[in-house]
C-alpha cells in the first residue's frame, strides 16, 4: 500500500454514508485484511478481500441503503465508516438487549490513516447518534482473540464488555456504553 501524507490542517468530517461510498468502504476493508495479515492475524476477518466475496460485497451495500451508515472523510476522501442498526445481526448468537438500543454493525478506518483518531470520532458520532434518537444503550461486538487489543480498544472509546460469545471457533466480545443526557 502506498503511504498516504496526512494533512493535519484538515480535519475530520463526518456524513452520512451513501450507496455511492460501497466502492471506499470495500477498499477500506480490504487494506484492513491485507494489513492484519500483515502481522499475522489471519483469523479475525480471514485472508479473502471483502470485495472479491459476494455476499460481503452486497452486506456492505445493504449497510449503506438500509442501515444508518456515516462516513468519515479528510479533504473529501473517504477515510472511514460506521454503519448502526437497532439490534445485532440475527445471524449472531447473542440476542437483542431487551431495551432500545443501537448497535454498531460495522466500524472500519482506512489503515492508511491509522493512530488519526478516525474511529474514535466515528464512535463518538454513533453515540451522538444514539442519543439523538433518544436511546440510552449503544453496543458493539467484536473479535476477542489476538490477545485481546480490539475489546481493550473499545473499552477505552468507553464501552464495557458485557458477554462473551463464540461464532463457530471465532470468539467474540459484547460491549455496551450507555448513552447520556437523554433528551427529555
Amino acid at each position: 500500500m502506498n503511504e498516504i501524507e496526512w494533512d493535519t490542517s484538515q480535519a475530520i468530517r463526518i456524513r452520512p454514508g451513501e450507496p455511492a461510498d460501497a466502492g471506499a468502504v470495500l477498499d477500506m476493508l480490504d487494506g484492513s485484511v491485507v494489513w492484519m495479515n500483515a502481522r499475522g492475524n489471519t483469523e479475525q476477518w480471514g485472508t479473502t478481500p471483502f470485495s472479491t466475496t459476494p455476499s460481503l460485497v452486497e452486506r456492505i451495500h445493504r449497510y449503506l441503503t438500509e442501515n444508518a451508515a456515516f462516513v468519515a472523510e479528510t479533504g473529501g476522501t473517504p477515510v472511514g465508516a460506521v454503519v448502526l442498526d437497532t439490534g445485532p445481526a440475527p445471524s449472531m448468537p447473542i440476542g437483542p438487549a431487551g431495551e432500545p438500543e443501537r448497535y454498531v454493525r460495522l466500524l472500519v478506518s482506512d489503515r492508511r490513516h491509522s493512530g488519526r483518531g478516525i474511529g474514535a470520532a466515528l464512535l463518538a458520532h454513533a453515540a451522538e447518534e444514539t442519543r439523538r434518537a433518544g436511546v440510552g444503550l449503544l453496543r458493539v461486538d467484536c473479535w476477542a482473540g489476538g490477545g485481546g487489543e480490539l475489546v481493550a480498544y473499545y473499552e477505552r472509546q468507553g464501552f464495557t464488555p458485557t458477554e462473551p460469545f463464540l461464532s463457530g471457533t471465532w470468539p467474540g466480545q459484547v460491549l455496551a456504553r450507555r448513552i447520556g443526557d437523554l433528551p427529555g
